[in-house]
């Protein structure tokens, strides 16, 4: 009878204390540390994890952030090249069957497939979703407006931190290659060419900071001059 009564009001026992055997509950599980909200968030995507990578611009993207991806074709996949075209090849075989024109659509370009899986954490379909996918965007190689500006990394993401250093990898541009992605030399030329100016701009751009601290230290002022400044705060 109370067996009974206690299964029809949905009875449940109280936890007991923690030296009577029961399990202590879960701590939470940490975030991702979120970014400072600026305009807009360059990102390097560089030695990046791929899913890692992906969830965390999701969610900055969906709390309204701009983001941009830079060199998407040197985004890191854990699991070595084969496998990753195993799954790969597995994606592709997934059309519709009457009319494969209508999708989906398997993106070859480095850039669309991480523009994809990001698309895949995000609601996309709701009016919120849309516009957060608006907010990114992605480009292999470094376009000109963003070769000059500056770029970030993700720790929570780099492989280097993330992954075992014996585990194998594979990147993003030589799955794309395999699939039929026809620009890999184009992009490699072009980088070779922005590394080049990139290298001459810091190295013109040390010399004139070690120029100016050299002036710095050889200055002399004279004592009213070093009572103005420091009324001005620059003693």
């Amino acid at each position: 009878f109370w067996l009974k009564s206690f299964w029809l009001t949905g009875f449940r026992p109280r936890c007991l204390p923690a030296h009577s055997g029961c399990a202590p509950p879960r701590a939470p599980r940490a975030a991702a540390p979120a970014m400072s909200f600026q305009r807009q968030v360059v990102v390097d995507c560089r030695g990046h994890l791929l899913g890692r990578l992906a969830s965390i611009l999701a969610k900055e993207i969906l709390n309204g952030q701009k983001v941009v991806c830079l060199r998407c074709e040197d985004v890191n996949m854990s699991g070595s090249l084969y496998r990753a075209k195993l799954k790969y090849a597995n994606f592709k075989r997934k059309h519709t069957n009457s009319n494969p024109r209508r999708g989906p659509y398997h993106e070859r370009a480095p850039a669309k497939i991480l523009w994809r899986t990001i698309r895949g954490m995000v609601p996309h379909k709701t009016a919120r979703g849309a516009a957060a996918m608006d907010r990114l965007k992605c480009f292999e190689g470094m376009p000109h407006p963003f070769d000059r500006k500056k770029r970030v990394v993700l720790p929570a993401a780099l492989k280097v931190l993330r992954l075992r250093p014996e585990r194998r990898f594979c990147k993003l541009g030589d799955l794309s290659k395999e699939f039929g992605w026809k620009h890999q030399d184009l992009i490699k030329r072009l980088e070779d060419q922005r590394k080049v100016k990139s290298s001459a701009f810091h190295k013109k751009k040390t010399a004139s900071k070690r120029a100016r601290a050299d002036a710095v230290q050889k200055v002399k002022v004279s004592a009213e001059d070093q009572k103005v400044l420091a009324a001005a705060g620059f003693a």
